[in-house]
């Protein structure tokens, strides 16, 4: 069985804590992944610590998971390390402008991914945190990231203490184009959302919402314009305050 197809993210864990070989094991795993130029721009924080983990808490919206993990994984965009290299071989680098900020993070996701499927191989749960990127700067600061260095995930691994029900996904028709993007039409968009609108617990979304669509949902209560707009600066704010 393709064990991707079954995958389903966990935020309650067990006790048992990870054993560094075998974090360490998939974070070489992770490294392999493919990287722009083999520069692998990125770098990752573990946090074991407790009192760590509850400083990290209020820039992830207090989620329990947070400090419930055994581990929590911060990948972080690195040009640092980089740049102090090729500074210290005589190079001048040129890597704090937006063109390396995005190569940085396609990096780092990649190798966040890896390390994802990795770890769910090994019988490990994790959890991707959203909100990363909504409040880097507390993050930044509790991790001590230097210049040039950006968390842009994060992810909370341990064993499994709960086995919830597979998340909804698009048909893939919603998903896949062949050789030219297909927009989509209103009868489109009808029938790719269809089944998501038809579950019961989005039907109920809907109603302790009080809202008349699922949409409304999502723009007017999950991520609303206003708080985008509010996140979006304080990322700038973020971004240029790491020399970027």
């Amino acid at each position: 069985m393709n064990t991707l197809k079954t995958r389903r993210t966990i935020r309650r864990y067990r006790l048992d804590d990870i054993a560094p070989e075998i974090l360490n094991d998939l974070l070489e795993s992770a490294c392999r992944t493919s990287t722009v130029g083999n520069m692998q721009t990125y770098s990752v924080v573990i946090t074991r610590d407790a009192i760590r983990k509850a400083a990290l808490m209020p820039p992830h919206f207090n989620q329990p998971m947070v400090q419930q993990a055994p581990v929590v994984l911060t990948f972080c965009i690195d040009l640092h390390r980089f740049s102090r290299w090729c500074e210290l071989r005589k190079a001048v680098p040129g890597y704090n402008n937006l063109q390396w900020f995005v190569t940085g993070a396609i990096d780092t996701l990649l190798a966040a991914q890896t390390f994802c499927v990795a770890a769910e191989e090994a019988g490990l749960g994790i959890c991707y945190l959203g909100t990363t990127t909504y409040n880097p700067q507390p993050i930044i600061d509790v991790l001590q990231l230097p210049a040039l260095v950006f968390p842009i995930t994060t992810i909370t691994v341990g064993y499994p203490d709960e086995q919830p029900e597979q998340p909804d996904r698009l048909p893939l028709e919603a998903i896949v184009h062949q050789e030219t993007y297909h927009n989509y039409t209103a009868e489109d968009i009808n029938r790719l959302y269809a089944y998501k609108e038809s579950l019961a617990e989005n039907k109920q979304f809907v109603l302790d919402n009080q809202k008349e669509t699922l949409a409304q949902v999502f723009t007017d209560v999950r991520y609303k314009k206003s708080d985008n707009e509010f996140f979006s600066e304080a990322l700038l704010k973020a971004l240029k305050a790491q020399g970027f």
